[in-house]
């Protein structure tokens, strides 16, 4: 499956690449929340978490690590968001699974997330029961 990550990574797309091995490439977002905003994308096509092997998912998120780290040297920022949307519902646009490393800065008005739900009486309970790994 070609996806715009697949064209990326065959030079059919301009990119500004900062990382690549063997299993992933980072390049920065074109359409950063702050600038400094990378993707560390794997090299196959997974469409989402649940079809990434498990090795394959580890590599992308300690190099999303690598990644932060040198942000926080290199553009001095106080925090990150390390983010993957799953699937379209979630805000998924690219069928081709990547982590957002998102730089943060004290003050840059962007701090929680937007439109938070609330758990009605014994509901945050029964979410935990069913949510909970055995």
């Amino acid at each position: 499956m070609d996806t715009i990550f697949t064209k990326i990574d065959k030079g059919e797309i301009p990119s500004t690449k900062v990382y690549e091995d063997d299993i992933c490439f980072v390049i920065l977002d074109i359409n950063p929340v702050k600038k400094g905003h990378c993707l560390v994308i794997s090299k196959q096509p997974y469409p989402n978490m649940g079809s990434c092997p498990d090795d394959v998912l580890n590599h992308l998120i300690l190099v999303a690590k690598k990644i932060e780290k040198k942000q926080r040297e290199v553009l001095g920022n106080q925090g990150s968001n390390i983010i993957i949307n799953n699937d379209p519902a979630s805000g998924q646009e690219v069928p081709h699974i990547h982590v957002h490393v998102i730089p943060r800065f004290e003050g840059d008005g962007r701090k929680h997330f937007q439109d938070h739900d609330k758990y009605a009486d014994g509901e945050m309970k029964a979410f935990g029961d069913r949510l909970r790994l055995s």
